[in-house]
């Protein structure tokens, strides 16, 4: 399953220290295109997972589009790493 951030008390305005601290407790990957959770990976190992989208801007219909191309290696790779990308080429995996 999958939480928003408009879906907590907050909404957007959630600071992204209290979105790590929650997808941490709840064992989440927190799903992004905000390079300041990469400096955050890298820097302090938090948060404990990570999915980068790093596509720049795309339509909706083509991000669906990657991710539906690339689903069963998304899906192994987020198994089996903490810190996985998805940009315009494919998946990769960081650690």
């Amino acid at each position: 399953d999958a939480i928003q951030t408009m879906d907590l008390p907050r909404g957007n305005a959630t600071p992204d220290r209290d979105l790590v601290e929650k997808a941490d407790a709840e064992q989440r990957f927190i799903v992004s295109k905000d390079d300041d959770f990469v400096q955050s990976y890298v820097l302090a190992g938090r948060p404990a997972r990570l999915l980068l989208i790093s596509t720049g801007n795309i339509r909706n219909d083509a991000l669906e589009a990657l991710i539906a191309q690339n689903w069963r290696l998304l899906e192994r790779a987020l198994r089996e790493s903490s810190f996985v990308e998805l940009c315009a080429l494919g998946v990769v995996v960081h650690d």
